[in-house]
């Protein structure tokens, strides 16, 4: 059974984060718990893969003179997509938004062929106030990797952004569990990958993986509790030929789910 502790006496204190008039943003922001102790365990199922994810929330962190509330897991161990994604990382609420930074190392839970750490600076992962579809950065965290697969030399260019999504009055989590006020983000990584080739003094390049969405994952936030269930969908498709000659699978899908268990927030 789900164990659910909400220390109301500190709510009028906005032990929350809670809704203001003065946050420029206009409309209804959530109230999100971003607490020292407050943690969140959720159940990770890739591709019938069970695991379990421990995130919580250690303290204070400054970057860039910005102080952010850092996130960790249990033992530092993360599979599920969001929990790799916040941890050892900082969040800090704006307004209606919450703004992450830090580095994104994506989880050994999506199978990738390629490695990816990316350095995020107040990229926006929720916005209580946005419309379904609308972009919530004003521009994508874009960039490219220098890397080498199977002595290849390897130039990856990521585009990675987030979208608002739908606003529910109610909404089941896929394993029965309903949560009330719940607003849904997508985030989109764009990945292409090229290569080059040296043949008769001739530098040939090679393109590997067309520009495609390699990770599309929908995170479902509840008020008052936080993210309650996450959809991710990762897939690629390369051309064949290609594929064999990097050594690399020509095509991949997988799904992972993570199911918010238990929860503590104050």
């Amino acid at each position: 059974m789900k164990k659910l502790i909400f220390l109301t006496s500190l709510f009028a204190a906005s032990s929350f984060i809670s809704c203001s008039s003065e946050d420029g943003d206009g409309g209804t922001n959530y109230n999100l718990p971003l607490n020292d102790g407050n943690y969140w365990t959720y159940d990770v199922n890739s591709e019938g893969v069970e695991t379990r994810d421990s995130l919580y929330i250690s303290g204070d962190v400054v970057m860039n003179t910005k102080t952010y509330k850092k996130f960790e897991t249990l033992d530092n161990v993360a599979t599920g997509f969001y929990s790799s994604s916040l941890r050892n990382n900082g969040v800090r609420k704006s307004g209606s938004k919450l703004l992450l930074s830090g580095n994104l190392s994506l989880a050994s839970g999506q199978d990738l062929p390629f490695n990816f750490d990316l350095t995020l600076d107040d990229f926006v992962i929720f916005n209580s106030n946005a419309s379904n579809n609308q972009t919530l950065n004003s521009s994508p965290v874009t960039g490219t990797i220098q890397e080498t697969y199977n002595g290849y030399p390897l130039t990856i260019a990521y585009s990675l952004q987030s979208y608002g999504g739908e606003s529910l009055s109610s909404f089941t989590s896929p394993n029965g569990d309903t949560y009330a006020n719940v607003k849904s983000t997508k985030i989109k990584l764009n990945v292409s990958v090229t290569s080059e080739q040296t043949f008769g003094g001739f530098t040939i390049p090679i393109t590997i993986l067309a520009p495609q969405d390699l990770i599309i994952s929908t995170l479902y936030t509840a008020e008052d509790i936080g993210v309650v269930y996450v959809n991710t969908d990762t897939s690629y498709s390369i051309n064949s030929d290609i594929a064999d000659d990097f050594g690399i699978p020509a095509t991949n899908s997988q799904n992972q789910k993570e199911y918010l268990d238990i929860y503590v927030v104050n």
